[in-house]
């Protein structure tokens, strides 16, 4: 089980930083209406309990999302269900190390924008033919800053551009105080330990896949 107050931040944060509508209370977790071609909309519960299970008892259709501060056993859903490899559940308990000069011939850019519901924070790194080699998204609200989207290309990494996006995000907190929240892949909970951050708990997914099209006749 996550903390509750943590977990808000971070969900009303990663809208931010996404640019979609915020979470709303439903069914003892959050609602967010996400709308893209790989998802309707997600439901976070801080832990496993009846308002997920009576929600994955009445969904039947894709493109929907479960997510829970648990293991992923930690509930039996409908076998239409399908797990969904673990994420994690982070926040960051130290300062992160000193963010080293950027490879010869890489720059990066910073840009930032306001709406009602916090500030989006964007940075990306170019690489020297001018194609984008790494980026990283921010979402600042009043309860936390939230670290999202921390790609680097294939081509590019074991170069600390993952590093020097993260140094970036940190620097541009406009609340020093406020938790720093993130939620990593395993690959990624390994950078993000090495750079100060600590397990709150695992962050489980499932979804109901998509409908192979079916052939045309003839």
């Amino acid at each position: 089980m996550a903390d509750v107050a943590l977990l808000a931040a971070w969900v009303a944060g990663r809208s931010v930083a996404r640019g979609i509508a915020p979470p709303v209370a439903d069914h003892g977790g959050w609602r967010v209406d996400t709308g893209t071609e790989a998802e309707v909309c997600r439901w976070v519960f801080a832990a496993p309990g009846a308002g997920l299970l009576g929600l994955a008892d009445t969904i039947a259709a894709p493109r929907h999302w479960l997510k829970w501060c648990a293991a992923p056993d930690a509930v039996a859903l409908p076998p239409r269900w399908r797990p969904e490899p673990l994420c994690w559940f982070m926040q960051a308990t130290e300062p992160p190390p000193p963010a080293p000069p950027l490879a010869s011939g890489y720059t990066m850019a910073m840009e930032r924008s306001s709406a009602g519901t916090g500030d989006t924070v964007t940075v990306r790194i170019l690489a020297p033919d001018g194609t984008l080699a790494a980026s990283g998204y921010g979402g600042e609200t009043e309860a936390a800053f939230v670290y999202d989207r921390i790609v680097t290309d294939a081509a590019h990494r074991r170069r600390g551009l993952g590093g020097a996006v993260m140094a970036a995000l940190h620097a541009a907190r406009r609340r020093p105080d406020r938790p720093q929240l993130l939620v990593a892949t395993d690959a990624g909970r390994a950078l993000y330990t090495r750079l100060g951050w600590t397990v709150l708990s695992p962050y489980a997914s499932a979804t109901i896949p998509a409908l192979p099209l079916a052939p045309s006749p003839g």
